[in-house]
């Protein structure tokens, strides 16, 4: 797959997204609330399948409207609230502490930089760059595991890390697309393009990826 090919990859990916059914929509529906919601979920997603933590998330988000809501509720049921989340009780701890650090030094609010959200608690690059898009709606591109493995099946990169990948798609994939990237390749890679066994009898665009015409 080369960079060209990008554009009409991704328009017949949208096309076909609600197809696929998969558990990453309805965790979307629960991140693009507001920036803190984006925030929340993100973290809570984190070694957790997508279904379990946008029925956690929905029930999390109808108690903490605001930081401060963090703050005020007992540890204990912090993490009755969030379970059964990966990790849930390293997670409500780390609320706690995150709640606490945008109060202080945010005054309540999400931060809107790259620069800022990597100073909150437990915020790496994937998590920052999901709030920015899903929550503020700027132009960026969260790279997890799905986004990693497929840029590099299809051929489009050929990168180590995440972060690699981050830095060669931002060269390579046109900016509209950005936001896009992170929930069209999640979807395709829960139901399609699997780790293992992937459905390249079903894939709408397997004639531009590498790996299946490696196959031929």
């Amino acid at each position: 797959m080369t960079r060209e090919d990008l554009p009409k990859v991704l328009e017949i990916m949208k096309r076909e997204f609600p197809k696929w059914h998969a558990p990453i929509v309805k965790l979307i529906a629960q991140k693009r609330k507001d920036p803190l919601s984006a925030l929340l979920c993100a973290l809570l997603s984190t070694r957790t399948r997508d279904e379990t933590t946008a029925e956690v998330c929905k029930r999390f988000l109808q108690r903490v409207k605001k930081p401060q809501d963090l703050l005020e509720i007992d540890q204990e049921e912090l993490e009755k609230l969030i379970y059964p989340v990966g990790f849930y009780r390293n997670k409500a701890r780390q609320l706690k502490e995150l709640a606490k650090q945008l109060v202080e030094d945010f005054n309540g609010k999400v931060p809107d930089s790259l620069e800022d959200l990597l100073k909150l608690k437990g915020v790496g690059r994937k998590v920052a760059n999901i709030v920015l898009s899903e929550g503020f709606g700027k132009p960026a591109i969260a790279v997890d595991v799905h986004v990693h493995r497929i840029s590099n099946r299809w051929g489009l990169v050929k990168t180590k890390t995440p972060e690699e990948t981050e830095e060669a798609l931002m060269e390579i994939l046109p900016r509209e697309y950005w936001r896009d990237y992170n929930r069209l390749l999640v979807a395709f890679g829960q139901t399609i393009c699997k780790p293992i066994k992937p459905k390249c009898g079903e894939c709408p665009i397997s004639k531009w990826c590498g790996y299946y015409n490696s196959l031929l």
